[in-house]
């Protein structure tokens, strides 16, 4: 199964970054958690920067616009097959510069996504 990496991830149980890995890997998805801080979210380690990561499939996005301009062309650089923004996180700009580059663009909510088997 390919990669899912969720870019915002918090070590904070009540935030939706943090149920929606909790979410994939009860649904047995492969699953690297990127945030600002360290931490974990069950056994899954919480990693800082931007790492190397290969057969990237999608990317949800935690970050509010105000963050993201800092991760354009780590995005880039993943070459997922789709970048998922969850409700408070689109960006117009970062959208159609990932689009530009065949980068499928979902606006939605990951939770609802794999609640409704739509993920």
């Amino acid at each position: 199964m390919s990669l899912v990496v969720v870019l915002g991830a918090s070590p904070n149980p009540e935030r939706y970054s943090n149920k929606a890995v909790r979410r994939l890997l009860s649904n047995n998805y492969e699953v690297v958690a990127i945030g600002k801080r360290e931490g974990s979210i069950g056994n899954i380690p919480i990693i800082t920067g931007q790492p190397p990561l290969s057969d990237v499939h999608t990317i949800l996005v935690y970050l509010s616009p105000d963050h993201q301009g800092e991760i354009f062309d780590y995005v880039l650089s993943l070459r997922p097959k789709r970048v998922v923004f969850n409700p408070g996180t689109e960006s117009p700009e970062f959208q159609e510069w990932l689009e530009s580059y065949n980068i499928r663009v979902v606006r939605d909510c990951s939770l609802v996504m794999m609640a409704t088997g739509r993920f």
